[in-house]
């Protein structure tokens, strides 16, 4: 079983590359973020005349969160317990779309797309720190329940947790992404039981999966590490590869993010 996870910043723009890689790498499931439309904008078509299900999140032109897959597709959750709700100023206070779980070949697969932060003195940074502590407590929730459970929480963190991850440690400075407080969340998350897979098949320093579209970031190797698949135990067992599609993030209409691919086991 194949599944992957990708930022595709906007899916209706990406739509035919996204159907393609599908089919170029064989994928079971893929995990989508940065969707950018509203359900009822959301390109269906294409997946369903490649065999594929979707299940997706979306409430306006920002976020947006997708599982698209071709070995089932239940339990549809569009956000995870105890979700913070983003509280913008002068307005009510919303769950963006963020977070949808969908349990698929009998792994639970949750589509993440982290908020950014946006600087440290913003209050964006608190909010994506609450977020990340409330998934940290729902997934050790999944563990308690159910210690064989497959959980892969796949998608766009956010975060660079080591400094192999950024191409420059000095640039990142008193940014977010790397902050010691947002590296502590990512790894609080992975103290709930969850490793990195990707990594020991994808080692650093160098190995990126975002590039910014300014400054020739891509050609100039300016890139980070942002992009996850942090399984549960019974998942971890299972990894036997993993990718970066970084070719993904060649030519015209690219995403700025490439695809992270994960190969398990026959269960």
């Amino acid at each position: 079983m194949r599944i992957a996870t990708w930022n595709c910043n906007s899916i209706r723009t990406r739509v035919d590359r996204a159907v393609a890689f599908l089919e170029r790498h064989d994928v079971d499931v893929l995990a989508l973020q940065e969707t950018k439309c509203r359900d009822d904008q959301f390109p269906l078509l294409p997946f369903e005349q490649a065999g594929y299900e979707v299940a997706h999140v979306g409430l306006n032109q920002w976020n947006g969160v997708a599982v698209v897959s071709r070995v089932g597709l239940a339990d549809v959750a569009t956000e995870f317990p105890g979700q913070p709700a983003w509280v913008p100023e002068g307005a009510e206070p919303a769950v963006e779309a963020r977070a949808l779980g969908a349990t698929c070949g009998g792994v639970r697969v949750w589509s993440l797309y982290v908020p950014n932060g946006r600087s440290l003195q913003d209050p964006h940074l608190d909010y994506k720190l609450a977020w990340l502590g409330a998934l940290r407590e729902a997934g050790r929730g999944w563990l308690e329940q159910d210690a064989s459970a497959q959980v892969a929480l796949m998608g766009d963190w956010n975060i660079a947790p080591t400094d192999d991850d950024v191409w420059s440690v000095e640039y990142y400075e008193g940014r977010t992404h790397t902050s010691p407080a947002e590296r502590e969340a990512f790894a609080a998350v992975e103290g709930a039981g969850y490793a990195d897979v990707t990594r020991e098949h994808t080692p650093g320093p160098g190995t990126y999966t975002y590039w910014d579209y300014t400054q020739l970031a891509f050609p100039k190797r300016r890139g980070m590490r942002i992009d996850f698949c942090l399984g549960s135990p019974a998942l971890a067992q299972r990894v036997e590869g993993a990718f970066i599609d970084r070719e993904e993030r060649k030519g015209k209409g690219a995403s700025d993010h490439a695809p992270v691919v994960v190969d398990l086991t026959t269960d």
